[in-house]
């Protein structure tokens, strides 16, 4: 076990020893390398004035996929602790220039289109733009908004950093980028198999500790030996008990550097996504079998939350908010957890018992996630209500599962979010859709069901009567995309308006 980080930094090795575990990527940047083109705005990986650029090698990499020797991905600094850079690459601002000053081509365009605003959230849109032109940018203007996304800032220069991003659509990167690329693609597979690197990760202070295990075996090992450790994936949401609520966290335990929870395997049945896996990779592989979920997964953080979160991270959580959680409710999921080697397989169901607690033992760690594949008549569909489309938390999550026989539904799982102190099944309400007839309107049985399933709370997202009206208006949508996608026309009278006199009837809840 080893206990330097070792990295690359805009091209130059970092072999750091002295950093304490919860370091953020972004202080060190600032504080120890005095690079202060890396903003710090919000401290919680929203705004985006941190974005850096990370690079790791492509493990599906392979000339006749074509896809690319190594991932290249904007991240938000503020929230990566520094010891999960470990074997990576990071570039930031000042690292895009090439020989004698030259710009960038992503450079020169915002100067161009005059792409600048006041300049504090600049490089962060530089850097995010850096990553959709090492990627591929196709010059639709909806690529560049989802590009965009996570760097919030939409003052005055934002109509022409759309310009200058649409200028570089197909544009091939200068000799000495490509070159500078391909010095890249060889420190990172130097690393890769480097003895050193494929030493496990251990870095152990006088009140702090950090592990990354890069086997699973040696992750059993840790969680027998540190049952109260706490595990940490992408730190979309433990980066956040650092920056906004300092909390002190004694020992870490990283799942970045296994990989075999970073895999995604098929079988005619099932899906098994890793816990590891990140939001970006699953929804890269996983959207042609549920295209439900597509635009969930789009509005899921930002293109910097979802290329660090991940799927099993936002499982494990349980927070009643969990954008993925209703998702897989609906699909009825199940987990599998790994303590010190023994594993147990829990219905998703039964995972969530109560706000913050989950059917998981000390030293207990998700493993992976199993997902059944969509068969013949079945349909999976998502529905996200929140303030703004990007990068918000939802007031209510709504996903069905959905299965027909001759016009009618023969099987049906409802998953919530929002509505309760855990994600939730709306069991009531599922049962009063068994054998409705997709011809005919949303039964009025089905909008008492739903109120007596939910009795959501009131807060600043939205009120409780907002929450159960807006669930029911989704119950609605929902039989009406079913029908639609069958090729049925309907044209009716929405019942929703006895949903008021529900409401009245259960104490206005």
């Amino acid at each position: 076990m080893r206990a330097n980080i070792t990295f690359f930094l805009n091209g130059v090795e970092q072999i750091v020893s002295d950093a304490r575990p919860d370091t953020t990527l972004l202080n060190w940047l600032r504080l120890e390398k005095g690079l202060s083109g890396t903003k710090e705005g919000c401290a919680e990986g929203d705004c985006g004035a941190c974005t850096v650029v990370v690079a790791e090698l492509n493990r599906q990499s392979h000339p006749a996929n074509g896809a690319m020797p190594i991932k290249a991905r904007a991240v938000n600094a503020c929230i990566l602790f520094l010891p999960m850079l470990d074997g990576l690459s990071v570039t930031t601002v000042e690292g895009l220039a090439g020989p004698d000053g030259a710009l960038h081509p992503v450079q020169e365009a915002i100067i161009a289109y005059h792409g600048a605003q006041c300049g504090f959230c600049t490089p962060g849109f530089v850097m995010s733009l850096y990553a959709g032109f090492l990627n591929g940018l196709d010059g639709s203007e909806e690529q560049v908004n989802h590009l965009f996304a996570g760097n919030l800032c939409r003052c005055t220069g934002y109509g022409p950093l759309v310009k200058a991003a649409l200028s570089l659509a197909n544009q091939m990167p200068p000799e000495w980028a490509s070159a500078r690329r391909e010095a890249e693609i060889n420190d990172l597979t130097m690393v890769a198999t480097s003895s050193d690197s494929r030493d496990d990760l251990g870095i152990e202070g006088d009140d702090q500790a950090f592990y990354a295990p890069t086997s699973l075996t040696e992750l059993e090992d840790l969680s027998r030996a540190y049952p109260d450790a706490t595990y940490l994936a992408g730190a979309t949401d433990i980066g956040l008990w650092v920056t906004k609520q300092h909390r002190q966290i004694d020992r870490f335990i990283s799942l970045g550097r296994v990989a075999a929870l970073k895999e995604i395997s098929k079988t005619e049945t099932h899906i098994t996504i890793g816990a590891g896996v990140s939001h970006s990779d699953a929804m890269d592989a996983l959207a042609e079998e549920y295209p439900g979920l597509v635009e969930v997964w789009l509005r899921f953080g930002s293109t910097q939350v979802r290329n660090s979160g991940t799927v099993g991270g936002n499982i494990a959580n349980g927070s009643p908010i969990g954008d993925m959680s209703p998702c897989l409710l609906a699909l009825d999921a199940e987990a599998t957890l790994n303590r010190g080697g023994k594993r147990r397989k829990v219905p998703l169901r039964d995972f969530f018992i109560a706000y913050g607690k989950q059917d998981r033992q000390k030293g207990e760690f998700l493993e992976n996630l199993i997902l059944p594949r969509l068969g013949k008549a079945e349909h999976l569909y998502a529905y996200k209500i929140s303030k703004r489309f990007d990068q918000d938390i939802s007031a209510v999550l709504m996903a069905a599962w959905i299965k027909e026989d001759q016009g009618k539904i023969s099987h049906i799982r409802l998953g919530f979010g929002g509505m309760a102190a855990t994600p939730s099944r709306a069991l009531q309400t599922e049962s009063a859709l068994i054998g409705h007839d997709l011809s005919q309107p949303l039964p009025v049985e089905a909008i008492s069901a739903l109120a007596k399933d939910f009795q959501p709370i009131s807060d600043m997202r939205a009120s409780a009567e907002y929450r159960v009206t807006v669930a029911g208006n989704l119950l609605q949508k929902l039989l009406l995309e079913v029908a639609s996608d069958d090729g049925v026309l309907r044209l009716y009278t929405s019942p929703l308006g006895s949903l008021g006199e529900v409401l009245k009837t259960n104490g206005g809840k």
